[in-house]
């Protein structure tokens, strides 16, 4: 009997316990929903998801890299992009300010890629000595320090010469993978990154080791993605890295002059503002820009490039005909966009990254080729699509470009992917539009562009949809959507 009861009193005992779990369970699970809530739909930093005003401008010039294989097979680099930006260093006088995603010289053993980061840093080393009381500014992503796993002897360099060297806080942005934020945000994130690491850098195999608290860090996918390089005289909105093992990828830039220099360095502050302060160069336009060309722009970022984007495909009727140039297109709404489009009559013809590779990596080819079947088949082909023939490197470009059968063609392209993370206000991004008259040089030249490597013109620039649309599309389909409903995705 005694020991009946002592048994009973245990179970006794042992349930008693159980609510305390439960309800510290129960707590627990209430608090990470609400940090999943809140960083998802917390209010944006004053600044960001920024409008410039419409300008008009005389001129914007259009910019292009291009790699591709000639007949004899060797691979061909056409650049202009990395060249003027070292130009624009040169030629300044007042002030320079870069904001770069990637910017370092870390390869993965046995690659060999021209070193643009070094010398990038080098031009504005000597800039700095030559001008001492220049204000230089380089902003960048957190990923260049391996998410403060190690420092960057780049950007250690620039600091030691006096250049203002900001990383950038993307943590008051918006998270983009909820789920996972929640978690880290309330167990590991008071931890910080810093410190030795000893587990192999996967981005680059002669990089630094990373710690674990980093690679904690990096899953949180979010990131300063804008690509700029401004002075006092122009600027350079590209959809290229100054970063070695993108040396030789594909893109394009736009260059523009004039009081949009202005909303750049706006747009700018608030990036400084969330990490950790500072101000600007103060920019005043001459006094003989006019505000009257036959060209208009506006700057765009973060959330606002996607509503342009979906304003114009929204726009498009038939007998316009809509050319898009993307690395990574993956947002639904666009998705939903180019489908209607192509319903009411527009012709759209796409330009595709594989998704092959990522500096030197092999890739499974998601989103873009899942996403390139499902257009194809809801639209019943009217959608037409190429594949970019990358090799080694990628087709990096961010472009689309609107060629209306009335009034004046619109150009938007710049940093951003046209994905959730890179439209949804979770990444910084930026871009430029513009919208030209049809026989202007500028509009030609994109034109000229996209025609050139739609058709082949004077090298396999492209590929038939046919060439990487494989039996195990439908279930790379399945993964893609899986991971675009988890937020789990790198694009």
């Amino acid at each position: 009997m005694v020991s009946l009861r002592r048994h009973t009193s245990d179970r006794k005992s042992s349930r008693g316990k159980f609510p305390y779990i439960r309800t510290g369970l129960g707590l627990l699970a209430l608090w990470l929903i609400a940090v999943m809530l809140y960083q998802t739909y917390k209010p944006l930093p004053p600044g960001i998801s920024y409008e410039s005003p419409e300008y008009r401008v005389d001129q914007v010039e259009f910019l292009h890299d291009l790699t591709y294989p000639s007949s004899d097979g060797q691979m061909q680099h056409e650049q202009q992009i990395f060249q003027r930006m070292m130009q624009i260093v040169e030629e300044a006088e007042q002030f320079v300010l870069v904001d770069m995603f990637l910017f370092n010289n870390y390869q993965h053993k046995g690659q060999n890629f021209p070193p643009v980061s070094a010398e990038f840093t080098d031009a504005l080393v000597a800039k700095k000595n030559q001008h001492p009381d220049m204000d230089i500014w380089f902003i960048t992503d957190e990923v260049n320090t391996n998410y403060n796993s190690a420092p960057n002897p780049l950007l250690e360099q620039m600091t030691q010469a006096g250049i203002h060297v900001v990383i950038t806080d993307v943590d008051p942005l918006r998270d983009s993978t909820p789920v996972y934020s929640a978690v880290w945000r309330t167990f590991f994130q008071w931890f910080g990154q810093s410190g030795d690491g000893w587990i192999k850098n996967l981005m680059a195999t002669d990089g630094p080791d990373v710690t674990v608290r980093s690679y904690l860090k990096l899953l949180n996918v979010k990131a300063n993605h804008r690509k700029v390089v401004v002075s006092e005289k122009t600027a350079i909105v590209s959809s290229g890295n100054i970063h070695d093992a993108s040396a030789y990828h594909s893109n394009v830039a736009f260059e523009v002059t004039g009081p949009i220099i202005g909303d750049i360095l706006q747009s700018e502050q608030a990036v400084l503002d969330i990490s950790g302060g500072g101000q600007v160069p103060t920019y005043t336009a001459p006094s003989t820009d006019s505000n009257t060309g036959d060209l208009r722009i506006r700057y765009l970022t973060e959330g606002k490039v996607n509503d342009a984007v979906l304003h114009e495909i929204n726009q498009a009727n038939e007998g316009d005909i809509l050319w898009m140039g993307m690395f990574y297109v993956a947002s639904p709404t666009v998705l939903e966009a180019l489908l209607e489009a192509a319903k009411r009559g527009t012709e759209i013809r796409l330009v595709l990254d594989p998704n092959e590779n990522a500096f030197g990596q092999e890739k499974i080819g998601i989103p873009n080729r899942p996403v390139a079947a499902e257009l194809h088949d809801k639209s019943d082909g009217k959608i037409q699509i190429r594949w970019y023939n990358t090799t080694k490197e990628q087709y990096h470009t961010k472009m689309i470009y609107l060629a209306k059968a009335t009034g004046d063609h619109i150009v938007l392209g710049g940093s951003t992917n046209f994905t959730p993370r890179n439209m949804n206000d979770y990444n910084l991004e930026n871009d430029l539009w513009v919208a030209a008259p049809p026989d202007n040089k500028f509009t030609i030249d994109i034109a000229n562009y996209f025609e050139r490597i739609w058709n082949n013109d004077d090298a396999e620039f492209t590929l038939e949809l046919d060439e990487f649309q494989e039996k195990t599309t439908f279930l790379k389909g399945i993964l893609y959507k899986l991971q675009l409903i988890l937020g789990f995705t790198t694009f």
